[in-house]
């Protein structure tokens, strides 16, 4: 977290980075104040999710590694099978929501301004504006960046990480919070690996088992629609994990 790119300070949380008049508070203090702040409205968010028996997965990678266009696949191929909407988090414009929301998924835009990443209060804000009885699963697309999304619980269920072949197969190990947190790392453009002869999917995979992460990494093309089977197998794998709690609670109430 840095103070120039405005990372530590987002619209959701300015009023908790002031203070009381008059604290004095070092800049530690209101870093510390900050992320105790978001984890309170991360458990918020989650027990949001688990009330609704709703997946909440949070994805995260650099700029133009094909988050957008995961969910658009996504969209198209799960429609009918679940009950899908968006989130989606950028410094400026609605061009990524409105892509999503053309595949058919209702989609909300999070124009975050010089925040380089999505909080926790930022989102349920932006929960208002999304109905969750009846939802199977919320993607959450976070601001494209491989350091401070990372830093910040928004109460999701799973976080997914992606790696294009575009980028160096080293990014997990340059990288490591972001590919650490990963329960699930999509090789995204695959199609491109033929031309993209420098990544090595082994050395890449291998970058990740050094974290200590046993998540699994997964090639697919979004745009070519080739390889979704495994990632969609994962998605209804994990919409299964989260719902079954919220169906046992829900039984227990009605006895």
């Amino acid at each position: 977290m840095c103070n120039t790119c405005g990372c530590n300070v987002t619209p959701g949380n300015v009023e908790i980075a002031r203070g009381p008049a008059g604290h004095g508070a070092t800049g530690v203090d209101v870093l510390q104040r900050l992320l105790a702040a978001n984890d309170r409205a991360a458990l918020h968010n989650r027990a949001h999710f688990d009330e609704h028996g709703v997946l909440a997965l949070n994805l995260m990678s650099a700029p133009g590694s094909g988050k957008t266009a995961l969910l658009e696949a996504t969209a198209d191929a799960l429609a009918g099978e679940l009950r899908m909407a968006a989130v989606v988090g950028d410094l400026e414009t609605e061009n990524d929501a409105r892509r999503i929301r053309a595949h058919g998924m209702p989609a909300l835009q999070i124009t975050t301004g010089g925040a380089c990443h999505l909080d926790a209060h930022m989102l349920h804000d932006a929960l208002h504006g999304i109905a969750l009885e009846g939802l199977d699963v919320l993607f959450i697309e976070n601001v494209g960046n491989l350091v401070c999304p990372a830093s910040f619980d928004l109460g999701q269920h799973r976080n997914v990480a992606l790696l294009s072949f575009t980028e160096g197969d080293d990014k997990p190990a340059k990288y490591p919070v972001l590919f650490r947190a990963a329960d699930v790392v999509l090789l995204t453009k695959s199609d491109l690996a033929p031309y993209m002869d420098d990544f090595d999917p082994v050395r890449a995979a291998r970058c990740v088992l050094e974290l200590a992460n046993p998540a699994p990494l997964l090639p697919l093309s979004a745009r070519k629609g080739t390889n979704l089977r495994a990632w969609l197998d994962w998605v209804r794998a994990e919409v299964g994990l989260v719902r079954r709690p919220s169906h046992d609670r829900r039984q227990r109430l009605a006895g």
